[in-house]
């Protein structure tokens, strides 16, 4: 990417913004994702290429740590039970009767082994609430749910990276599948990644304090994001976790020390530069596909759309059943409006890309059938969330 090229799309991202100011039936995701898909058609654009190292090290630790920081530490204590299950066992179950569903159903027709679906699920579980939360609060009376909703997105964001990399480094070897070995390495790197976050957010939440330029507080927690993000990579655990938790921490840590100045001038920063990242990243996401996307297979993708809704629904309601938290606050209802409101976005397309990176032509179907469905996930779902929500 060119500074013309960036600028262009920031340009057309102040656009959108402008005009999107009830967020109600105007998804900026959306409309930024199909501005990337039309610019793709235009040669200006053609050397304009997205990578997984992109994704996970230029935009994915401001965003994790901008939702992380400003994330309610009220919301976090009344409902991190719920967060933690559904972004754990939650996110392991869903991925697993996802894959079932897909190889039992898309499998024999493309010729999509166990571990292949395993390997689709793995990069389609993770949700990205951005394009949703605005409007389950404003459509809803019940922002508790709108809270969740992006509390267990924030937090299996983390989780299914370190899926996708044990499914991924499994079908590449071809190995048989170990449930024992792969719960080891799922702790192991969810456990560091969090150990690491917690440290560095205590230790920067420290230096913060101790700093009396807002200008340099500001320098302390981009170092915070980024830092923990790859001093946890470079150590083999989750950078994601790293970052969620060191945003965590440093805003625990300011809600402690009553620092709400501090809180306020950083939460400033943070939140003018959200919009920036977020036009450039999924402008770039819709240019890719055209790379990415086989429409041949439009079939499978509204199929493998499908599935991925009713195993979202199954797996909310078994959770629903055995969590005494989320049971408490939430009626069986909520249930069908946080399964369409778990959105595919950035997330899946950073794995998707790692796949792509990684492995290079091995699986082009795996990546064409991802796209398209990420891709109709952030449209219809975005689109239908709000008349649903009013309906239910």
């Amino acid at each position: 990417m060119n500074a013309y090229q960036v600028v262009s799309f920031i340009l057309i991202g102040m656009i959108v913004f402008a005009i999107d100011k009830k967020k109600e039936y105007f998804p900026v995701p959306i409309i930024l994702l199909l501005a990337g898909i039309g610019l793709s058609l235009t040669p200006f654009y053609d050397n304009v290429v997205l990578t997984e190292k992109m994704i996970l090290h230029w935009f994915l630790p401001a965003l994790l740590f901008i939702t992380a920081y400003e994330f309610s530490l009220k919301d976090f204590k009344k409902y991190y039970k719920t967060f933690v299950s559904l972004s754990t066992i939650g996110m392991l179950l869903m991925a697993f009767l996802f894959a079932l569903l897909i190889y039992a159903i898309i499998g024999p027709t493309l010729s999509i082994g166990f571990l292949g679906a395993l390997l689709i699920a793995s990069i389609l579980t993770p949700t990205d609430p951005v394009s949703v939360v605005n409007i389950l609060k404003t459509s809803t009376n019940k922002e508790e749910l709108a809270d969740v909703v992006e509390g267990e997105s924030l937090f299996n964001d983390g989780t299914s990276v370190v899926l996708f990399t044990v499914v991924a480094g499994l079908y590449s070897n071809q190995q048989g599948f170990q449930i024992g070995s792969f719960i080891q390495e799922f702790l192991l790197v969810s456990i560091g990644g969090i150990l690491i976050g917690l440290i560095f957010g205590f230790i920067f939440s420290k230096v913060i304090f101790w700093l009396n330029h807002r200008e340099y507080q500001v320098m302390v927690s981009i170092v915070l994001a980024y830092g923990s993000f790859l001093i946890a990579e470079h150590f083999g655990v989750s950078g994601v976790l790293a970052t969620v938790t060191s945003g965590l921490m440093l805003s625990f840590e300011l809600e402690k020390t009553n620092k709400n100045n501090t809180r306020n001038y950083l939460k400033g920063f943070w939140e003018n530069l959200n919009p920036v990242i977020l036009s450039v990243l999924i402008i770039v996401m819709g240019l890719e596909t055209r790379d990415l996307l086989n429409v041949n297979e439009w079939w499978a993708m509204l199929v493998i759309f499908m599935l991925s809704i009713l195993a979202r629904e199954v797996v909310l309601f078994i959770m629903y059943q055995i969590i005494p938290n989320f049971r408490h606050h939430f009626k069986r209802k909520d249930l069908h409006i946080m399964t369409w409101s778990g959105i595919k976005g950035t997330m899946s397309v950073a794995l998707l890309l790692m796949f792509k990176d990684q492995y290079s032509n091995e699986a082009d179907i795996f990546l064409s059938l991802s796209i398209g469905v990420i891709i109709l996930s952030m449209v219809i779902q975005s689109l239908t969330i709000y008349p649903l929500s009013k309906r239910i």
